[in-house]
């Protein structure tokens, strides 16, 4: 893999929460395969540059999603069909934002 190797991802799904919906915050479902070819792990940070802006995002791994595809949750300035970038944001020693139990 070379370094700064980050292909484009194409969305194929968005969800919208609602006010008391259980999850709820910006997020973006990715299959294993791409995450890990961009360095990110499940619940980790990573900025979503899309066409029109950049958001931050935690990162949810999904194997069900195609490949190259994600769905977005609550970020503001994407549709389905669009394309994104992921950048995995340096955090240091900090913890992840949704851990999942050992």
């Amino acid at each position: 893999m070379a370094a700064g190797y980050n292909p484009p991802l194409q969305v194929v799904g968005f969800i919208a929460t609602r006010r008391g919906d259980a999850e709820r915050g910006p997020a973006v479902r990715v299959r294993p395969e791409d995450a890990t070819l961009r360095g990110v792990a499940d619940g980790e940070l990573v900025w979503i540059y899309g066409p029109r802006r950049h958001d931050l995002a935690s990162v949810i791994v999904d194997d069900t999603l195609p490949r190259g595809g994600v769905v977005v949750r609550d970020v503001a300035g994407l549709a389905p069909t669009e394309i994104i970038r992921l950048v995995r944001v340096d955090n240091g020693d900090r913890p992840l934002l949704n851990p999942k139990p050992v």
